[in-house]
C-alpha cells in the first residue's frame, strides 16, 4: 500500500506541475471592441474573441476576430463636375476585422504589460446607397467600392491575472489601406482565461 500511495502522490504532483505550466501556454478571451473609423467619423462598438499560443518564453502568437454593429452617419455626395455637395444621406456602417500576429509579453507575474503587431483584414459593411444619380460620388467612395481592406495594427496594453482568470486592456492604431492609409483608434477590453 505504501508504494501505491507514493505513486499516486508523485503522479498528482507531476500532473499539477504540468497544469501550472499549461496555464501559461494558451490564452483565450472575449473582448469588447471600440473602433473609431476616421473616414466616417463614427465610433463603432462590437464583440470579439481572441486566442493566443505561447511559442517562446516572452512571445505569444495571437489571432482575433471582432464584429462591430452598424452605426449611422451622414454620408456626403459630391458633384463629379464641380465638387459641390449634392446630397446628404443617412448611412449605416458596421465593421468586421480579423487580425493575427506576435505579442511580446512577460511569461510570469500577475501584471503583464505587452506590445503587439498584427496584420489582417478589415471589412466595412455600408447600407446600400439610395442616391440613383451617376453624376455624384460618395465622400467615402473608397470603403464603399472596396469594403475588404488590408490592415496593420500596432498596439500595446496590459493583462492582470489571478490564477488562470484575468482581464486584458489593449489600445492601438488600426491602419487600413484604401486609397492611402487611414489611422483609426482601436481599444479592446475583456476577460481572459489561461490554460
Amino acid at each position: 500500500m505504501g508504494k501505491f500511495a507514493h505513486t499516486v502522490v508523485a503522479l498528482l504532483l507531476a500532473g499539477s506541475s504540468l497544469l501550472v505550466f499549461a496555464q501559461s501556454q494558451l490564452e483565450a478571451g472575449v473582448l469588447l471592441d471600440y473602433l473609431s473609423v476616421s473616414q466616417t467619423s463614427t465610433n463603432n462598438f462590437g464583440l470579439g474573441g481572441r486566442f493566443g499560443y505561447r511559442v517562446r518564453h516572452n512571445l505569444m502568437v495571437e489571432g482575433e476576430f471582432s464584429y462591430s454593429y452598424g452605426v449611422n452617419f451622414q454620408e456626403v455626395y459630391l458633384d463629379i463636375a464641380n465638387g459641390d455637395i449634392t446630397a446628404l444621406e443617412q448611412t449605416s456602417i458596421g465593421v468586421t476585422d480579423a487580425l493575427f500576429g506576435p505579442t511580446l509579453q512577460p511569461h510570469h507575474g500577475h501584471f503583464r504589460p505587452f506590445v503587439t503587431l498584427k496584420g489582417g483584414l478589415i471589412e466595412f459593411r455600408l447600407s446600400p446607397s439610395l442616391i440613383p444619380d451617376s453624376s455624384v460620388v460618395s465622400s467615402v467612395l473608397g470603403i464603399r467600392t472596396s469594403s475588404l481592406n488590408p490592415v496593420l495594427y500596432p498596439g500595446g496594453g496590459a493583462e492582470t491575472t489571478l490564477g488562470p482568470i484575468g482581464l486584458r486592456l489593449e489600445c492601438g492604431d488600426a491602419i487600413y489601406f484604401n486609397r492611402g492609409e487611414h489611422n483609426n483608434l482601436r481599444i479592446t477590453f475583456g476577460p481572459i482565461l489561461r490554460f
